[in-house]
């Protein structure tokens, strides 16, 4: 049976953890695995900005002994010039995986749909989960085993990471805190969802209106942009809106001791986050940003193994 990593809860809490071991293993010792040997190609396609993205997986790629096939997604014109089913049959024929960093998570269902090889969700508008596959090898590397940590996540709590930490870390068995404004709440589905996920391991996932509520006593506190792609236009007002959300000194204090600060870049200091928090000793997210390479590694041999 083909698997794909379109979402956060495709992995079972055992496989969540045995990609987390195999994603360390691959980064103490980056070149010894081949598994893409050959080389097997896969298709990277972008229809979004990106920099940690591509180039964590181009560099990850080549590191497995395989292609990194990379597409531009203006140029395919994927779902306007073809559709995104033709355009899965070629790759699929084509590649041995296909990587997307696309809009709505209707396009990459799509072409999962039609691939016939693994599909791998490199962004989308509803979930980023090699980001927070990353975020949680930062945080065992930092803080230890995940179960029973908490991770609270302030700011816009209907994006996208968002969404992925309560999917991600309710699998892992730690208790997430999403915290915003009103009007910015998470999906309520999603939410039950999460709650579903960690009755069995032993977690929580909760929205908490009150960002100092949310802070107070988080082993993790982590941010993003108040603008995410699409919605440059409601920069004035979400500046505003979000501004008690702000990732500061103030409220990272509230944190447990030794609490971490992550933040998935790019990083706008004075908004989202300050200057003194992301450049401080609290903060691994250069650390964070590098696992990407690893965790997506991982991922990638355990689908395409």
């Amino acid at each position: 049976m083909i698997r794909h990593f379109l979402r956060d809860d495709d992995l079972t809490p055992a496989e969540q953890a045995a990609i987390l071991d195999l994603a360390a293993r691959l980064k103490q010792t980056p070149y010894d695995e081949k598994p893409l040997a050959g080389p097997k190609t896969i298709a990277v396609l972008f229809d979004k900005p990106t920099l940690r993205t591509q180039s964590s997986f181009v560099a990850g790629i080549a590191e497995l002994g395989g292609f990194p096939m990379v597409i531009d997604g203006n140029l395919a014109q994927i779902g306007v010039r073809e559709s995104i089913a033709d355009t899965a049959r070629v790759l699929g024929r084509t590649a041995s995986a296909i990587v997307w960093r696309t809009f709505d998570q209707s396009r990459l269902q799509e072409m999962a749909d039609n691939a016939g090889v693994p599909v791998v969700n490199a962004l989308t508008d509803q979930f980023h989960p090699c980001q927070t596959l990353a975020d949680l090898q930062t945080i065992r590397e930092h803080r230890g085993d995940l179960k029973g940590q908490t991770l609270t996540f302030l700011g816009d709590s209907a994006c996208n990471m968002s969404l992925s930490y309560l999917l991600s870390g309710a699998t892992a068995g730690m208790h997430v805190r999403v915290s915003g404004p009103a009007g910015y709440e998470p999906d309520t589905e999603l939410l039950k969802k999460a709650q579903q996920i960690a009755a069995t391991t032993g977690g929580s996932a909760d929205f908490v209106a009150d960002p100092v509520d949310a802070a107070t006593g988080a082993d993790v506190i982590a941010t993003d942009t108040w603008i995410s792609m699409g919605k440059e236009s409601e920069a004035g007002d979400r500046a505003e809106i979000f501004e008690p959300w702000q990732l500061n000194q103030s409220l990272l204090g509230k944190g447990a001791d030794g609490a971490i600060v992550l933040h998935c870049l790019p990083a706008y200091r004075g908004k989202e986050i300050t200057a003194e928090v992301i450049d401080g000793p609290q903060s691994v997210v250069w650390d964070e940003a590098e696992n990407r390479r690893h965790a997506q590694k991982a991922i990638l041999t355990w689908l395409v193994s």
